[in-house]
């Protein structure tokens, strides 16, 4: 298996590991306070990168807007929304069950917006990674089940918005952008529209203690420069239908990493639900670069 072939596991495992960095420091942080540490150090970290490496950064203003607008839809709206909608109340189970739409969604996008094709095979896949994600979302679900006010579902669903569009907006003007620079654009947009809300609606806590610092150091560099990294490059190299479609094995592994981190249960059904959305991933990018 050559590296190229690797980079969606990878990016699958480390994008995984947002969810546990979340939980790892929630109690020690303010949501969009947290991100906001998030993204300005993670933009610094792309300028040093590509700085050092005199990577090209965007020519003129509508190159700048177009990075901009990506950061605030794939960061700012998604991450924000998220942290967002769970913080106030959400169950967790029930926000990562509506941000799981996306594949779905992005897939009937995909034509109107960018003349992809998602053929049989493909929606057989997205289907299938649905289902799976659902049963693993199981026992969440059923423990999520008490009313929540429209806030946090109104949050939730900006979030799935957030993230289809900034993919497919980022497949759009992708092939042009270089990625070291076009990241750290994207997350000055992000920062730019957090943090005003974040002074605004929060205390500002970030509490000093390590799992706050663990939490912010890897999201920084193990989800912002790693995972993120990724993320562009497999949209500019493949389908955005097959690209997005690799979120459904998230569910899984992030029920895996709770189970072993946490010891939180993992049952028959949840067992099945890894097979059936690894199959419908696998169904949805077969013959495909993503």
């Amino acid at each position: 298996m050559n590296f190229e072939r690797m980079l969606p596991l990878v990016f699958v495992g480390l994008w995984s590991t947002g969810f546990i960095a979340a939980r790892l420091v929630a109690p020690y942080a303010d949501p969009l306070t947290f991100l906001s540490y998030r993204y300005v150090l993670s933009a610094a970290a792309f300028m040093v990168i590509a700085i050092s490496q005199g990577a090209p950064w965007p020519q003129g203003a509508r190159a700048w807007a177009n990075a901009l607008l990506a950061g605030v839809l794939l960061q700012g709206v998604y991450l924000g929304g998220v942290f967002w909608s769970v913080r106030h109340g959400l169950p967790a189970g029930i926000a990562a069950l509506i941000v799981g739409l996306q594949p779905l969604l992005t897939a009937l996008l995909a034509f109107p917006l960018l003349g992809e094709t998602v053929g049989s095979r493909k929606w057989v896949g997205i289907v299938l990674g649905f289902a799976g994600a659902l049963m693993v979302l199981g026992p969440q679900l059923q423990m999520g089940t008490l009313a929540v006010s429209a806030g946090p579902l109104v949050a939730s669903v900006a979030a799935m918005l957030g993230i289809t569009l900034g993919t497919i907006w980022q497949k759009h003007i992708g092939a042009a952008a270089d990625i070291r620079t076009g990241a750290a654009t994207q997350f000055i947009g992000a920062a730019a529209i957090t943090i005003p809300i974040a002074l605004s609606t929060e205390a500002g806590r970030f509490e000093m203690v390590w799992q706050s610092w663990v939490g912010l150091l890897w999201s920084v560099f193990g989800l912002s420069v790693g995972a993120i990294s990724l993320l562009l490059f497999m949209i500019r190299r493949g389908s955005v239908a097959s690209v997005a479609s690799l979120f459904y094995l998230v569910p899984p592994v992030v029920a895996v990493f709770a189970y072993l981190l946490f010891d939180e249960t993992l049952d028959a059904l949840q067992i099945t639900g890894m097979v059936v959305a690894a199959l419908g991933v696998a169904t949805a990018t077969a013959g495909s670069r993503a």
